[in-house]
């Protein structure tokens, strides 16, 4: 129904058992301790104060569960996102500027809108443009972007806000030997408390003892009296509504950046979504999806949020907790709220470099090693559209480095399809429902008068140049190119391009006294032909719905002399001979 389309939570709502609530608790603590490092960590990515990471924790999740379609997916503050946030608004307003918050929540309203507006038209598939390997591409990169904007606090060197990649780290290393001791051992303390934590025990908050061990490093080194700096505590207050900068002069800067932000976040949370829906076999709903998460963004700018997406580590957590409903999201976010009012000290002992430490481990678990080296080895089209992604990451604007990224694989993938597979073909047995095979690969007998070729891939303005140059070159064994039959069961659509380039290259055939045929052509290619004109034009008795009966027909159009004196019996249909 409508209602329930528009409303999913009234369809997940009446699955709420007393277990189920108890299970959804349960979860939502190991959330909540989950999330608090990571809420304050992806603030500092996005250039905010930390309660701004926090604020978006509590948001975003608890409109993008009641509006999304997954019961398990945990949206929010992610580190690639944070990481695009800073880069698109700093190009618009500088970083510790007063104007910097207010652009940040415009992007995020804007952000929202392009979401849900996507979704309410129904756009779902429209991440599938974005592949998989840019995706893994900018990850990548875009996490040796957040690591290099950390390091000046793992070093203690003072880094100039809005420096890009190449800037800081000539900074860094003209800087080294102002290094602060006691902020790298705070750090490296966190780093190697957070592995061991990982190392012993799973299900332990890793990040949150590894940040906990930094604190107690700083205080036994006392850093704070050797220039080590603190996060802060938090405001201890909910939330405000505040106003976004919506001046035109504003919008219009970060509009571009607004559309790529929105993709990038959907991309996440769809693939998010559909990886634990595998698991837990859930059906989910892209279109539900967007729509979600841009509620969850659009009314999420006008309170204090950052513009979030679906966070692999927390829904992969959530999921094995045992959460059951999108209520463990909205506990976890109730938990913050606690956390905020009554504990906002907890940050205040935080050393920034006990935060780098863990910023660091979270770019190094962004990059997917695993597919990277799979997709370097095995295709090199793929291995340059990932190069070019990531490179590009590291050197211009990220924003413009997914629309570069998406660019080049669009690229590749119409140079493939402009160029079709067009390979001759002959039967690999004279039995009844001729087996057609690659002549080359199986090494097989072909007739000397007739060609038979398979074209894997569709006939249309692209490649008709390809198809038509292959069909000029052919030659049979007379030296004529003549009769030739195309076997059409790989082609899926012609367009009339293709159709005229077809066209052409049968009054050729004809008028050097042969044919142009075709078999086992798909009934929707059939009615288009026949709707726009063309399958009249190239002559309906030309086409045949199988190998079969092309060849019975067209054998007799042979020389005869030729067939009589031919030592081979190609097809079935060819005459016996003593």
């Amino acid at each position: 129904m409508f209602m329930y389309r528009c409303l999913p939570f009234l369809v997940w709502g009446r699955q709420i058992t007393r277990h189920t609530l108890w299970d959804d608790f349960l979860a939502a603590l190991t959330g909540a301790v989950i999330v608090l490092p990571q809420g304050v960590a992806y603030a500092l990515i996005a250039g905010l104060p930390p309660e701004y990471g926090l604020y978006s924790a509590i948001i975003i999740p608890i409109i993008a569960g009641l509006f999304g379609s997954s019961h398990h997916l945990i949206s929010g503050p992610a580190a690639a996102i944070s990481i695009v946030v800073l880069s698109i608004v700093s190009s618009v307003v500088p970083p510790d500027s007063a104007e910097f918050i207010p652009a940040v929540l415009a992007l995020t309203v804007l952000t929202g809108l392009i979401q849900l507006g996507l979704g309410i038209a129904r756009m779902g598939a429209l991440v599938n443009f974005i592949s998989h390997t840019v995706v893994i591409g900018f990850t990548a990169g875009a996490a040796i972007v957040i690591a290099t904007s950390q390091v000046k606090y793992v070093l203690g060197i003072n880094v100039a806000a809005g420096s890009s990649f190449l800037e800081t780290w000539q900074t860094l290393w003209s800087q080294l030997d102002n290094t602060n001791t006691y902020s790298l051992a705070i750090a490296l303390t966190t780093i190697v408390s957070t592995l061991l934590i990982k190392k012993m025990h799973k299900r332990l908050p890793a990040m949150l003892i590894g940040m906990l061990a930094g604190s107690l490093a700083c205080w036994l080194l006392q850093g704070t009296a050797h220039n080590v700096p603190m996060v802060g505590a938090l405001p201890g207050k909910l939330p405000q509504f505040a106003l976004p900068d919506f001046s035109a002069q504003n919008l219009g800067a970060l509009l571009s950046g607004a559309i790529t932000l929105a993709i990038l976040g959907l991309v996440e949370a769809v693939s998010i979504s559909r990886a634990i829906a595998i698991r837990s076999g859930q059906r989910i709903d892209g279109n539900q999806e967007f729509i979600g998460q841009g509620l969850a963004n659009l009314l999420g700018g006008f309170f204090s949020c950052f513009a979030g997406s679906g966070s692999f580590t927390r829904t992969g957590v959530n999921y094995e907790s045992g959460a059951k409903t999108p209520l463990a999201a909205i506990f976890t976010a109730l938990m913050l709220v606690l956390i905020v009012l009554f504990a906002p000290q907890i940050t205040a002992y935080l050393p920034l470099p006990a935060m780098g430490g863990g910023i660091l481990l979270i770019a190094w678990n962004l990059i997917d090693k695993h597919h990277i080296q799979q997709i370097l080895l095995s295709n090199k089209q793929e291995a340059s559209v990932l190069l070019v992604t990531f490179a590009s990451t590291l050197l211009i604007e990220l924003e413009f480095a997914i629309y570069l990224g998406v660019l080049v694989s669009l690229i590749i993938y119409l140079k493939r399809t402009s160029t079709p597979v067009i390979m001759e073909v002959a039967p690999k047995s004279l039995e009844y429902g001729t087996d057609l095979r690659s002549i080359s690969r199986f090494q097989l007998d072909e007739c000397h008068q007739l060609k038979i070729l398979r074209i894997d891939g569709s006939i249309f303005f692209g490649a008709a140049d390809h198809i038509q140059k292959t069909l000029q070159a052919v030659k049979t064994n007379d030296g004529r190119n003549n009769q030739i039959l195309i076997n059409c069961a790989g082609i899926n659509f012609i367009d009339v391009t293709g159709a005229e380039m077809l066209l052409h290259e049968a009054k050729r055939l004809n008028t050097a006294g042969g044919q142009l045929s075709f078999c086992n052509l798909k009934n929707t290619v059939r009615d288009e032909l026949e709707a726009n004109g063309y399958l009249k034009k190239l002559g309906d008795e030309n086409f045949y719905a199988t190998v079969d009966s092309a060849l019975s027909s067209l054998r007799p159009r042979l020389d005869d002399n030729s067939c009589q004196t031919c030592s081979k019996r190609v097809f079935r249909q060819c005459p016996k001979t003593d």
